[in-house]
């Protein structure tokens, strides 16, 4: 463990790199596989607009690292936040966690948060709006989001007082969790449903994509699975009937374009309606 979070703390560029693009290629691949929906449009077309809202929040997010690093810093050395203030443990427990309350704040609570706020609902639209959910969607976040996405991980890495090992052992779990709970793959059922007992899997993300209420407002987890059913968000669906989308915005060629997916967050304020 000592290896393991040493090797986090001094992470290349380059290896940070292949751990996004590596990522996306292994389950691209895989989609091709075993997928979970045939697969009727042009995957290349359909990832230019996630591609480039993955380039985005790269972009966003480079010039803001430092804060978190900064902020990392400023805990450890004043000893201060909830992993520090714990009776002394074994590290792998203390890197354990430092990733669930990390993923607790700078991801499920940050989800929720956008879910229940309307501005921010309409920010988050952009990633709902993928009508072929699959991989590359997983980064498809309007550059606002990538901002809010930001200060919700700096607020969590403040409360929390997680070492930079721990932070970017936790965004590396996120992306690649998260390319794999978004890929359009079929899991054997019970293989699936036992992997969503610990992570998100791929069937129980897909459920918060359906296009309608309750299923939107529900599996907000990005990494680990007991947020949503420890505060009674965990939602089934029959995957064989999910319908991905937002059913207040139809417009399949709209929600294929980047200016129309830019201008989105701007449109008037709707929800999607109950089953």
């Amino acid at each position: 463990m000592e290896q393991l979070l040493a090797y986090f703390e001094s992470i290349p560029p380059l290896h940070r790199t292949f751990i996004l693009v590596g990522g996306i290629t292994f389950f691209w691949i895989l989609e091709g596989i075993v997928p979970l929906f045939s697969v009727r449009y042009k995957k290349w077309r359909h990832a230019l607009p996630n591609l480039f809202f993955t380039l985005t929040t790269i972009i966003v997010n480079f010039p803001l690292a430092f804060l978190l690093l900064k902020t990392s810093d400023w805990t450890v050395a004043n000893n201060f936040g909830i992993i520090n203030w714990l009776p002394e443990m074994p590290l792998w427990l203390y890197v354990v966690l430092g990733v669930m309350l990390l993923d607790l704040i700078g991801a499920y609570t940050a989800h929720l948060v956008e879910h229940k706020v309307k501005p921010l609902w309409m920010v988050h639209l952009v990633h709902h709006s993928d009508h072929n959910v699959d991989t590359t969607t997983a980064n498809r976040h309007h550059p606002l989001e990538s901002v809010i996405r930001y200060m919700f991980t700096l607020i969590g890495v403040f409360i929390v007082g997680a070492p930079v090992g721990i932070i970017m052992l936790y965004q590396s779990l996120s992306v690649v969790l998260s390319q794999f709970n978004h890929a359009n793959i079929k899991l054997p059922a019970k293989v699936d449903k036992a992997i969503s007992w610990f992570i998100i899997s791929p069937d129980m993300h897909k459920v918060h994509h359906h296009y309608k209420l309750p299923y939107t407002d529900s599996n907000y987890g990005n990494i680990f699975s007991i947020w949503d059913r420890l505060f009674g968000t965990y939602m089934e669906f029959d995957r064989d009937k999910i319908v991905y989308g937002v059913d207040t915005f139809p417009d399949e060629k709209e929600n294929s374009s980047i200016k129309g997916l830019l201008k989105q967050p701007f449109h008037t304020y709707r929800k999607p309606t109950s089953s």
